[in-house]
């Protein structure tokens, strides 16, 4: 593990000039240098560079870091593995404490699996091309598919021999410990590429069968998948790796190592199914596709995405077990706020065969005419099948609505509503009423299992992507800095009086502010406030900033910019170069009204967040009347005093406070 005061050796060496000009070429504005974003393709340089603040930040895509920020991203590497690379760079040792036994013996196994599973891997490779069975088999059968011999040694296919266990007499000759090559299904320690027998004989679990590989975003080989080429009574048709304590088919998408600079590139990702759906499609020309692995989607691997682009297109074949995959795990892309489409490709083909048969410009303009977003798709699929059936609309309506309600953003939650309104025929304030049931419910559900995480707001649309510890001694995937970036751009409404707030915090939260006759640092006075009124901030990040200020504000010499700036949180530090890097707000405009901004911006919020309440309890009483319920009407009619006269204290509040920068 890396010592804290390394890692800051480091980052007061690293030059951002110097960093990224050993891979952009920049040149002088100002103060300021800049270049092509090399990021995402434009022509007209916006990548800025920033020597003072040591930040770079591309107004075109929103990518925006620090030295180490920089380095994960194109490099697409671990924090750890960025400090490293940085450190020789500036002829900074880079010492890693001592690991407790604990530790130690979980990296020493971690590290041991990922060596067997390279060793394997290799083996595989050499098999296929290297011996008489595996190029008469697999090589061949890779051939047939139509599969260019660079393709297949890109994606690093292999074979596994069909007779004896040749694998497991090699990897025991070669010394490795049986307990790393098979698996333990209670400890998940071992990569099962070897079986083991109820007699205790090893054996290929891969035997007869071209290999697939998978790998992390970093490129190691984490698992394998073995498809049959023989019909054989009893025997699936794929083998995969089993869960182990480097694994989780929960937690990988094949394709992903090939395909992540292609995503990004992009800002587009097509989701496909199977291996041969990716490979076929990548040789055509579309690199930027992944496959879930014929498993169902999950979280994980939908915020694998998330790191890369917001945009999906899921392709299906267009059979009808196709057309109902389609239905199945998407509400989780509109759940993380992505922009989803649908593709059903037609009858007798699936994106293995329509790849092989056409270019990749003919493809990508099949999907351009195609492609429909999701919730309209679903809502063409389920209309048609409803009819005139009155019962089966309802259950349409409510099966629309569902879906509608756990898209975050509150602003394309309306346009759904308004689209799916006159497709269905129906009033448009009936949809709004099921969907803010429905909407309120899965907050209140949410606040239930994870609390004082989020609210109903547009903010929803924040990464989901959880901080990576720096710490760790084995990290395997890439910065989420771009999609950090582009999910903390301010919005409207709440969210953007918190993210000013929290801005105000970054830039300048030590500085001292008078109220009411009383010195505090502004830090102080928006935690103070937003605790005593018990207000939930509109994404997870900014709570974390506010918890961090507090654990570290009383140090010696503690600067909130510098402090946030170098954050060992990737999301933190990604959001606080944002903040410091924001053109609209300068320092001069800001700093002569900090105690007027940080009272009108709470008092903003409160005052959103009482009006939130007067809504929510609105419904409540339409709701309570609507079933005749007048207890509750009763109850309900009690709350509304209160509430109307703490929002008219606060309008006064307001109105002797306005000022704008």
């Amino acid at each position: 593990m890396i010592p804290r005061e390394t890692i800051d050796r480091i980052y007061a060496a690293a030059k951002i000039e110097e960093v990224v000009g050993d891979y952009v070429s920049l040149r002088k504005r100002g103060a300021n240098l800049i270049g092509l974003c090399p990021f995402h393709h434009e022509k007209t340089g916006s990548f800025t560079v920033s020597p003072s603040k040591g930040i770079y930040k591309c107004f075109g895509c929103g990518v925006s870091g620090n030295a180490v920020g920089f380095i994960r991203e194109i490099e697409q590497c671990s924090f750890v593995e960025a400090v490293k690379q940085l450190g020789k760079k500036y002829h900074i040792e880079v010492e890693e404490r001592e690991l407790s036994p604990e530790e130690q013996q979980r990296q020493d196994n971690r590290e041991s699996m990922f060596v067997v599973n390279d060793f394997c891997n290799h083996w595989f490779q050499n098999q296929l091309w290297e011996t008489e069975e595996g190029k008469a088999i697999g090589l061949s059968y890779f051939r047939e598919r139509g599969l260019r011999d660079d393709i297949i040694r890109k994606y690093q296919l292999g074979y596994s021999p069909e007779k004896g266990n040749p694998l497991a007499t090699t990897l025991q000759k070669q010394g490795f410990k049986e307990e790393f090559i098979t698996n333990n299904v209670d400890t998940k320690i071992g990569c099962g590429v070897v079986g083991k027998s109820e007699d205790g004989r090893l054996y290929d679990r891969f035997r007869d069968r071209v290999i697939f590989p998978i790998l992390t975003l970093s490129g190691k080989t984490v698992a394998f998948a073995g498809r049959i080429l023989k019909k054989k009574e009893n025997v699936g048709k794929y083998v995969n790796s089993p869960d182990s304590i480097i694994y989780s088919k929960t937690n990988e998408l094949y394709g992903i190592f090939q395909a992540k600079q292609s995503i990004a590139r992009q800002d587009m990702c097509y989701l496909v199914e199977g291996q041969m759906d990716v490979i076929s499609m990548h040789q055509s020309g579309i690199e930027n596709v992944v496959a879930s692995g014929g498993t169902a989607l999950t979280k994980p691997q939908i915020r694998l995405i998330k790191r890369f682009t917001s945009n999906i297109t899921v392709l299906y074949d267009g059979d009808a077990a196709g057309i109902h995959a389609a239905l199945r795990g998407i509400d989780m892309f509109l759940e993380e706020g992505f922009n989803v489409k649908v593709v059903l490709l037609p009858d007798g083909e699936d994106p293995d065969s329509f790849a092989q048969n056409n270019d990749s410009t003919v493809f990508i303009q099949y999907i351009q005419d195609h492609q429909t977003d999701f919730i309209r798709f679903k809502l063409a699929l389920l209309s048609e099948s409803a009819g005139d059936d009155p019962q089966k609309r309802a259950a349409l309506i409510r099966d629309i609505t569902a879906s509608i309600a756990i898209i975050p953003d509150m602003i394309t939650r309306q346009v759904y509503i308004k689209d799916s309104a006159e497709r269905l025929h129906i009033s448009e304030q009936v949809l709004t009423r099921e969907v803010i049931s429905l909407r309120r419910k899965l907050i209140d559900d949410r606040k239930r299992t994870t609390p004082r995480t989020e609210t109903d707001t547009p903010a929803e649309t924040q990464s989901a992507e959880p901080s990576e510890n720096p710490t760790a001694s084995e990290t395997s995937g890439p910065t989420a800095e771009r999609s950090y970036s582009e999910a903390v751009k301010p919005l409207s409404g709440l969210d953007a009086n918190f993210y000013n707030l929290i801005q105000l915090v970054v830039r300048y939260g030590e500085r001292p502010v008078e109220l009411e006759g009383t010195i505090y640092s502004i830090g102080d006075v928006v935690i103070y406030n937003i605790e005593e009124d018990e207000i939930t901030p509109t994404r997870p990040v900014f709570q974390r900033i506010m918890d961090e200020f507090k654990r570290h504000s009383k140090e010696p010499n503690f600067n909130a910019e510098r402090f946030f700036k170098f954050h060992s949180d990737t999301e933190i530090s990604s959001i606080a170069v944002e903040m410091i890097a924001d053109q609209y707000r300068t320092a001069e405009e800001i700093e002569p009204h900090l105690g007027e901004l940080v009272t009108q911006l709470l008092y903003e919020i409160k005052l959103t967040v009482i009006n939130q309440q007067i809504e929510d309890l609105s419904a409540s009483l339409k709701e309570a009347e609507t079933a005749g319920d007048w207890n509750r009407i009763k109850t309900l009619l009690s709350y509304q005093p209160e509430l109307l006269q703490r929002k008219n204290d606060i309008c006064k509040q307001l109105g002797n406070r306005i000022i704008t920068i």
